[in-house]
C-alpha cells in the first residue's frame, strides 16, 4: 500500500485542505482496486494419452514448466484415449492444446480449420509386442489370433487398423480387441491376447516394463511401410528399434511423426509463449521422456498437412538465426 503524504510543515489552511484531498483521493482508488475481482487464469488444458505412455510425461513436464514461467495461465492435463481423442477434444474447444499423430490428421484439411500446429515434435514407432514362447513370429500369424489393437479414440488404432488392412487380414480373421496400453500388458501376461500393438517414442516405459519381467519379441514390420504409404499416407516412414531399447533383437517398423496442436482460437501472443517454451526448455522436457528432447526448430515448422498457428510462426520466424 502507497504510503499517505506527509503534512505540511507550518502550512496554510488551503495546503492542509488539498493534503486531506489528496488523502482520501488515495483512499478511494485503493479501496476501488481492493473491490475488484481478481482476473480469471487463462486455462490451457492439455489432451495426452495414457499414464504410461510418452504423451502423458510430456504432457506433464510441459504443464509445470507453463505454470512456472506464463503468469496468469493455469495448465493442467486430460487423460485421454490419446490422438483421436485428442483432436475431437481441440476441435469442440474441451482443450486447448493436444498431442496427435500425423495419420489422425485428414489429408486435405477444408474451410478454417479449429486445429492448427504448434510444432512437429518425434516419431512414434509402432510396436507389435508378443510372448517369447508364444505363435507368433510375423505379422500374418496373427491370423486366428486375438491381438489388442488400441484403445478405440487411439492414433494406435487407426495405425494398427491399418496395418492389418494392407496384410491381408480382415476384421474376421483376427479378433481385435480394443484395450489401453496397461490393459493390453495385463492381457499379455495372463494369456488372454496373443500380442498388442502400441505406437509411441522410444522407449515406451510399459513395454520395457513389460519385457524385463516376461519373455517377450518385438516384431519387424518393415516391409509394410510402403504398402501403408500407398494405400493411405506419405506420412508413414521405416525406423528401427534397436537392441539397445529394450535390450531385444532389433526390428525394423512403421513410424508416424506426432504433433503438439492447438487451437485456433487461442490468441497468438500465448501461442508464441507456449511455442517459445517448448522450443527453450527442451532439455527439461527430455528429462520427463527422451522423445520429448528430440525436438529441433529445423523440423518443427513441418506439419503438414496441419497449417502452424500464426503464433507459432511468429516465433519460428523470429527465433531464426
Amino acid at each position: 500500500m502507497a504510503p499517505f503524504p506527509p503534512p505540511l510543515v507550518g502550512s496554510s489552511r488551503s495546503a492542509r485542505r488539498a493534503t486531506l484531498a489528496l488523502c482520501v483521493a488515495v483512499l478511494t482508488v485503493l479501496a476501488s482496486a481492493c473491490a475488484e475481482p481478481p482476473a480469471e487464469p487463462i486455462r490451457i488444458r492439455i489432451a495426452t494419452g495414457s499414464p504410461a505412455a510418452v504423451y502423458y510425461a510430456f504432457g506433464q513436464s510441459l504443464v509445470k514448466i507453463i505454470n512456472r514461467e506464463i503468469p496468469g495461465v493455469r495448465a493442467s492435463v486430460a487423460i485421454t484415449a490419446a490422438s483421436a481423442e485428442n483432436v475431437a477434444l481441440v476441435s469442440q474447444g474441451s482443450a486447448e492444446l493436444g498431442f496427435t499423430q500425423a495419420d489422425t490428421l485428414p489429408n486435405t484439411p477444408s474451410g478454417s480449420p479449429a486445429v492448427l500446429g504448434v510444432a512437429r515434435l518425434y516419431d512414434d514407432l509402432l510396436h507389435l509386442v508378443v510372448r517369447d514362447d508364444g505363435p507368433i513370429h510375423r505379422l500374418s500369424d496373427l491370423r486366428d489370433r486375438t491381438v489388442s489393437v488400441g484403445p478405440t479414440g487411439s492414433g494406435t488404432e487407426i495405425t494398427a487398423s491399418r496395418l492389418l488392412d494392407v496384410a491381408g487380414l480382415t476384421p474376421g480373421s483376427v479378433d481385435t480387441r480394443r484395450l489401453g496400453l496397461d490393459a493390453s500388458v495385463t492381457a499379455l501376461n495372463k494369456g488372454e491376447i496373443d500380442g498388442f500393438l502400441f505406437s509411441g517414442g522410444l522407449p515406451v516405459q510399459a513395454v520395457a516394463g513389460f519385457v524385463r519381467h516376461t519373455p517377450a519379441r518385438i516384431i519387424d514390420l518393415g516391409e509394410w511401410t510402403e504398402p501403408l504409404r500407398q494405400r493411405y499416407s506419405q506420412v508413414y516412414v521405416s525406423r528401427d528399434i534397436p537392441s539397445s531399447v529394450y535390450g531385444l533383437a532389433p526390428v525394423t517398423t512403421v513410424a508416424d511423426p506426432n504433433y503438439l496442436i492447438v487451437s485456433a482460437k487461442l490468441p497468438r501472443p500465448l501461442v508464441y509463449e507456449l511455442t517459445r517454451l517448448l522450443m527453450e526448455r527442451r532439455v527439461e522436457l527430455g528429462q520427463a521422456h527422451p522423445a520429448a528432447g528430440r525436438i529441433s526448430t529445423q523440423s518443427a515448422i513441418a506439419t503438414a498437412p496441419l497449417p502452424l498457428h500464426p503464433g507459432a510462426v511468429d516465433y519460428y520466424r523470429a527465433s531464426k538465426p
